[in-house]
């Protein structure tokens, strides 16, 4: 339980840090990361996982860097859901998809060694 915690508030940072750093890509407050995150969750789980199956074909020819596409459209899908949290285009969505799992991969790293 301690580590889904842990995880969530991560994902809720590296949000945080994301706006401070994409132009175009806003946070209103902690709370609001929070619940972004968990909305984003949500939405890769559901229909995160039907779009990686489809595009698998591309995905494969692509190296896998169609992922960011796929993160970036469910970035912006969790934007339209959650009020607070702005993301404004695709290519902030996509930039802040890139620099959230840099982001979140360090943070993950540096507190689950």
């Amino acid at each position: 339980m301690l580590y889904l915690l842990t995880n969530w508030f991560i994902a809720a940072l590296s949000l945080m840090i994301v706006a401070h750093v994409v132009s175009g890509f806003a946070v209103r407050s902690f709370g609001t990361a929070l619940l972004a995150s968990l909305v984003i969750g949500l939405v890769n789980a559901t229909f995160g996982v039907i779009l990686k199956v489809l595009t698998l074909p591309l995905t494969l020819v692509t190296f896998g860097l169609f992922l960011f596409v796929i993160n970036a459209l469910m970035l912006l899908v969790a934007a339209s859901i959650v009020p607070g949290f702005q993301v404004e285009g695709f290519f902030p969505a996509l930039l802040g998809a890139i620099i959230l799992a840099v982001v979140s991969t360090v943070l993950r790293n540096l507190v689950f060694p």
